[in-house]
């Protein structure tokens, strides 16, 4: 994405990052690990980030 940018006439732009974010209401929050690296990213070729929210 960050070549075709500028081939599109958007110059001017770097460290293009294209991501998800994905919700849950959990009950135990500590399995959170578990489930992303089950199920929700791919360890190998993402970095993900939890972050818990008080409700």
């Amino acid at each position: 994405m960050e070549r075709a940018l500028p081939a599109l006439g958007f110059d001017g732009m770097s460290h293009v990052r294209v991501g998800r974010m994905v919700e849950l209401d959990v009950e135990d929050a500590a399995r959170l690990g578990e489930v992303c690296e089950a199920l929700l990213a791919n360890p190998l070729i993402e970095e993900y980030e939890i972050m818990v929210e008080d409700a």
